[in-house]
């Protein structure tokens, strides 16, 4: 019985501290959301400077290095055995996984083009954590997640003059790692501070970020223009680690499903940005798609919780 109640005790404080201070997570949880929405336009700037290896490579490179300064800083001791699989799952598909696929696709597709497409993040997100939890899901849930999904299909399928492209296929292949790397993270906060999850998977990509920024330098050019540098440095502090910092703790605090429900703000957040720092023109289509996907995940979301 000791033993049993020493196992859940950790759960218990984080339970009762999250329920004290909903509305300083719910801040939190917003200003990631804030974060993630001028990813796109912050990539489309860097790619202006840099090549899309480069510039996945050398924003891994500058977020581990301020997230590793940040843990020795503190003292911070090395997690636990059992946490370092979540670990590498969260280092796959957010550190790595979703910036390269999404990278590439920025290369051929416009930024709210892609916006439209991951805005299906929040609802893939909570199909991983479903899995992962092994509750199911209503029928109510399954009828507005396929509402949701088709109505993105149709949406790329419409932009891309009938038939999907292959940066369509980076953008859907980005959903599934960086939902899984959303999920495992989650986790793994409710047992170790949100800033030390993404912290320590970014520091556990080093030993490959350095020599890929380094091979990715040597082969593709470099022009060091104002956007492409801002670019960068927002895309590797900005999103890939003071954005991530806040989400989690914002998760960690409030709890999966309520975070999420605030990410379904990011895409018409992004669609702004890509007016107001691109000049892109937007079609209708995308901000009602934006629009049709926002009340899709509502859905699952309120039928979920």
């Amino acid at each position: 019985m000791r033993a049993q109640s020493s196992a859940t005790a950790p759960t218990a404080i984080a339970v009762t501290t999250h329920r004290e201070r909903p509305g300083l997570g719910t801040l939190q949880a917003a200003l990631g959301v804030t974060a993630f929405s001028l990813t796109f336009p912050a990539t489309a700037w860097g790619l202006e400077g840099f090549g899309p290896w480069s510039l996945v490579a050398v924003r891994g490179v500058l977020a581990a290095v301020i997230a590793g300064c940040c843990l020795l800083a503190l003292k911070v001791p090395l997690p636990d055995r059992r946490h370092w699989a979540g670990l590498a799952v969260v280092a796959a598909g957010v550190v790595f996984g979703f910036p390269l696929l999404t990278t590439l696709a920025l290369q051929t597709s416009t930024t709210s083009h892609a916006a439209v497409v991951v805005g299906l993040l929040p609802l893939t997100t909570a199909l991983f954590s479903t899995l992962r939890t092994g509750v199911r899901p209503s029928r109510t849930f399954w009828t507005a997640a396929l509402a949701g999904a088709a109505a993105v299909l149709a949406f790329t399928v419409q932009q891309s003059g009938g038939a999907l492209t292959a940066a369509d296929g980076y953008l859907f292949g980005a959903l599934l790692v960086c939902a899984a790397g959303y999920t495992e993270g989650g986790r793994l906060a409710r047992v170790m501070p949100g800033w030390q999850v993404i912290g320590w998977a970014l520091v556990l990509c080093l030993p490959l970020s350095v020599p890929a920024a380094a091979l990715a330098l040597s082969y593709e050019p470099v022009r060091l223009t104002a956007h492409g540098v801002a670019g960068l440095l927002w895309v590797a502090v900005g999103s890939q680690f003071l954005g991530l910092v806040v989400w989690y703790r914002g998760m960690a605090a409030i709890g999966i499903p309520k975070a999420s429900q605030l990410q379904l703000a990011q895409p018409l957040l992004t669609l702004v940005w890509s007016v107001l720092l691109l000049g892109e023109h937007l079609t209708a289509a995308a901000p009602l798609t934006a629009a049709a996907v926002l009340v899709c995940i509502a859905v699952t979301q309120r039928s979920s919780s």
